[in-house]
């Protein structure tokens, strides 16, 4: 089997390399793919010598899987053209995720929706994807009428140059600046652009993307999104309203149990979850769980996830797997 990795030498790119090896994804031939500027470089990868290829000539490969993080104006010109060719498109980006006849895909809580007539497969947003598995087995007990969730979104969530950009100010030097203001030491309530009604393009993922891939409209969903100056993942306060009344011990039992999830939940001990111990891992963290007080039903929690990996890199290897176990490639 063909695998390409497109956008290769990215943060997400290089992320989703070291997580094929880990997870030991089956492949007999691996395509690395890359802009015309990194055309021809070499990368060393498990012991062999992989040269960076073109779009161009990644297609004419026809892989039966191709893993896209390669931005969005990528994906929307080069995804059908391998899709045209039978090879199946993992994109990272959100040019398709609400697209109506594009699945959005969480393996834990989606996957099964998945055909072999599904080419095109959309990531959904690093923040989304915490935020959602944390919140689907809860959902599947209590229902869910109402979602309000601010975000601490790492540096990472903008690729290389923004951990540049902090690293630098870090140590009192220039570098170009990816955001409008200093991120050191700062914290810049602005993800994305901002759309006419006041909220960001990241907020407004965050808001459609979750009742997408619960199928449900009548959720109620509104989110702001931070950039915080971290590297290791992304941290998420929720407030979240179930249609039933819930038991803080059934909550966190169904939590444990549930796959994807680590529960982190001892404030006694100084015990919750930290983006400088999610960073490298493939799990969602959860803990500070405790009811809202002002009023019926509902739940605090603190979610915590690598963004380079839960939130792209791993999710993409997870529907990968699955359609090769399942036999749909």
């Amino acid at each position: 089997m063909k695998l390409a990795v497109v956008g290769a030498t990215g943060l997400v790119g290089t992320e989703i390399l070291e997580v094929l090896q880990e997870h030991q994804f089956p492949y007999d031939q691996l395509l690395l793919v890359a802009s015309e500027r990194s055309k021809g470089n070499v990368i060393e990868y498990m012991g062999k010598s992989h040269v960076i290829i073109g779009l161009e000539e990644a297609v004419a490969a026809q892989p039966e899987i191709a893993i896209f993080s390669a931005g969005g104006s990528i994906s929307l010109e080069w995804a059908p053209k391998f899709a045209a060719l039978g090879t199946v498109v993992i994109d990272n980006s959100s040019a398709w995720r609400m697209d109506p006849n594009k699945k959005l895909v969480v393996p834990e809580i989606n996957a099964q929706e998945l055909t072999s007539t599904d080419k095109i497969i959309a990531n959904p947003n690093c923040s989304t994807i915490q935020m959602v598995l944390a919140l689907e087995p809860l959902r599947q007990r209590y229902g869910i009428k109402r979602i309000v969730v601010s975000t601490y979104q790492s540096v990472t969530g903008t690729g290389k140059a923004a951990v540049d950009q902090m690293m630098a100010e870090r140590q009192g030097k220039t570098a170009p600046m990816v955001y409008p203001h200093k991120i050191d030491l700062n914290v810049i309530p602005h993800i994305d652009v901002f759309q006419p009604n006041g909220y960001t393009k990241e907020e407004m993922k965050m808001i459609n993307e979750t009742k997408k891939i619960f199928n449900d409209n009548s959720i109620q969903v509104t989110s702001t999104t931070v950039r915080i100056p971290t590297i290791g993942g992304h941290s998420e306060a929720v407030n979240v309203e179930f249609k039933q009344d819930f038991n803080l011990t059934e909550v966190r039992n169904l939590l444990e149990n549930a796959p994807g999830i680590v529960v982190q939940d001892d404030p006694a001990n100084f015990v919750y979850p930290m983006p400088i111990h999610a960073h490298k891992k493939d799990e969602v963290f959860v803990g500070r769980l405790r009811r809202d007080e002002s009023q019926p039903n509902t739940l605090n929690m603190w979610i915590v996830a690598d963004n380079l990996r839960k939130g792209a890199a791993t999710n993409s290897v997870q529907i990968a797997t699955y359609l090769v176990e399942n036999e749909l490639v």
